[in-house]
C-alpha cells in the first residue's frame, strides 16, 4: 500500500525533521514524544557568548551525537541554525545516546532560560520524534 512517503528516503526525512523545514504539507504526521527534561550544560565554554543572547523559550534545538574522547556518549546540543550552544549533561545521555544510536530522531526545546552574569541555566526538553 502507498503512504505517500514512499519517495523519500529515511535519512533525508530525519535531516529535514531535524531542521524544522517540513512546512504545512508533513506536520499532522509528525509527533514529538516528551521524554525527558534537562539543561544545556557547557554554556561557560563556548568561543562566544553571543549566541546566547539569540535564544528564546520555544525555539528548537537539534541534538547531534559527537565522537568526544572525555564522554562516549556525548550529545552535542545546536541552535536550529546549527550553532553549538552545549550538550546534554553527561549524567542524562545514556539513554538519549542509545536511541540515537539505533537511528532515533530526537531534538529538544527550550523551556527556560536563566541568565546571572556570566551564567546562562538554559533548561530543555528532549523529545523523540515519531514520524
Amino acid at each position: 500500500m502507498e503512504n505517500g512517503l514512499s519517495n523519500i528516503e529515511k535519512s533525508e526525512l530525519k535531516s529535514v525533521v531535524a531542521k524544522g523545514d517540513l512546512g504545512s504539507v508533513l506536520q499532522p504526521l509528525i509527533r514529538e514524544i516528551h521524554l525527558f527534561d534537562s539543561f544545556v550544560a557547557g554554556t561557560t565554554y563556548l568561543e562566544s557568548q553571543d549566541v546566547l543572547d539569540t535564544l528564546a523559550v520555544g525555539n528548537l534545538l537539534v541534538l547531534e551525537r559527537e565522537e568526544n574522547k572525555f564522554d562516549i556518549n556525548a550529545i552535542l546540543i545546536k541552535t536550529d541554525k546549527g550553532i553549538k550552544i552545549g550538550y546534554v549533561p553527561e549524567k542524562d545521555n545514556v539513554i538519549f545516546a542509545r536511541l540515537m544510536d539505533a537511528g532515533k530522531l530526537l531534538r529538544g526545546r527550550i523551556k527556560s532560560i536563566d541568565r546571572r552574569h556570566d551564567f546562562s541555566k538554559i533548561s530543555i526538553g528532549i523529545f523523540l520524534v515519531d514520524v
